[in-house]
């Protein structure tokens, strides 16, 4: 009776710190975007729906049919590759608008800094930096984790591009670029200033890149510095929520929390993007021209989940938070081993939570600041 009374209360103790995790977690849609969640939210009973010329697709094939079936236009506006084009003011041949052979080629460029080899080599540049700034957990001080990984994702940055630029000062410069993008093309009146405002962060993120290929390189930077800095603080709070840290510790079962993680938190969890013909998804039919909303959250069963490297999702649907066929993110592999090697600088300190605060302004949903403490 008293194993059974102990199983039941070990039972009961995981799910209240799985319903934290989730609830802290929801707070940054709900800080960030709130209209926009709660639509995808009410609209999530039906794998495809259509409102007017725009269809919202939640289901996991539907999602998979739209990127490898249907033709997109990488260009329209309020699509990524326009968003891309955006940020830059202008710029052309950023790898997420570009089309057929220059796209492969682009993507073909940054194989070799993102593959196994280039991802082992960056790992030299973060590791240090963790056990560096991690190290005041071991004196009982706390920690920032969204400046960790705002240095953490500017360091690898520079490390790919070869930049000489401070890498917190080109973090925070890819951020306000993404941020006053998104900003100036919000549906509504434009608030005034807002277009001056993305040009004076997009320069700003040109010149401290330097000479080279400022378009690609501005792109790089502006995914892979707002994806870590909106993926990683929200991932080590879940973990942290949801006592996660003895999978973390657990060397073979790291990289699959990781993954989960990853599936969970969903860092771009919406993927906007307008068809180029016409065609169907889902068994809906599309013209070109109608916009697309490809919940990636959703998709990956982020709503439906928990994180959990005993009984993960499996590839084939965690995967889909980084999109899919030609249109998957090239820094899949990255976001994967960094992540893994963050939860195992973390692990021995099974950290907490001890303050969070949504950012509002972000291009993506995260934390603003997301400070941590050494677990008893």
């Amino acid at each position: 009776m008293r194993a059974q009374a102990q199983a039941q209360a070990q039972a009961q103790a995981q799910a209240r710190a799985r319903t934290r995790a989730r609830r802290r977690d929801r707070r940054v849609y709900l800080g960030a975007h709130p209209l926009l969640f709660a639509l995808l939210a009410a609209t999530r009973g039906r794998g495809v729906r259509r409102l007017g010329r725009t269809l919202l697709v939640h289901d996991a094939d539907a999602y998979r049919q739209a990127l490898t079936r249907l033709p997109l236009d990488r260009t329209a506006a309020g699509t990524t590759g326009g968003a891309a084009r955006s940020a830059l003011r202008g710029g052309e041949g950023v790898l997420f608008d570009q089309e057929g052979g220059e796209h492969r080629a682009g993507r073909r460029g940054l194989s070799g800094g993102l593959g196994a080899e280039g991802v082992e080599e960056l790992r030299s540049v973060w590791r240090p930096l963790l056990v560096r700034r991690l190290a005041p957990l071991a004196r009982g001080a706390e920690v920032d984790l969204v400046g960790l990984a705002r240095e953490l994702a500017g360091s690898v940055v520079c490390a790919l591009l070869g930049s000489t630029a401070d890498p917190r000062e080109l973090a925070e410069a890819a951020g306000e670029a993404a941020a006053a993008s998104v900003r100036s093309h919000l549906p509504g009146p434009r608030r005034p200033g807002a277009e001056a405002e993305a040009a004076r962060c997009a320069e700003r993120l040109r010149r401290l890149l330097g000479a080279g290929d400022e378009a690609l390189a501005a792109m790089v930077a502006v995914a892979a510095v707002n994806t870590t800095v909106a993926a990683l603080p929200r991932a080590v709070a879940w973990c942290a929520d949801a006592d996660l840290w003895d999978q973390a510790a657990d060397e073979a079962l790291r990289p699959v929390l990781a993954e989960e993680l990853l599936r969970v938190t969903a860092a771009s969890p919406l993927l906007p993007r307008v068809a180029a013909a016409d065609g169907a998804v889902g068994g809906c039919p599309v013209r070109g021209g109608d916009r697309l909303l490809l919940v990636a959250r959703h998709a990956a069963q982020a709503h439906r989940r928990d994180p959990d490297a005993l009984r993960p999702a499996g590839p084939g649907t965690a995967r889909l938070v980084f999109g899919a066929g030609p249109h998957a993110c090239p820094g899949a592999r990255l976001a994967h081993v960094q992540l893994a090697d963050v939860l195992g600088e973390l692990a021995p300190y099974r950290p907490v939570v001890t303050r969070a605060l949504v950012d509002r302004r972000a291009a993506l949903p995260g934390w603003r600041s997301l400070t941590v403490r050494a677990g008893s």
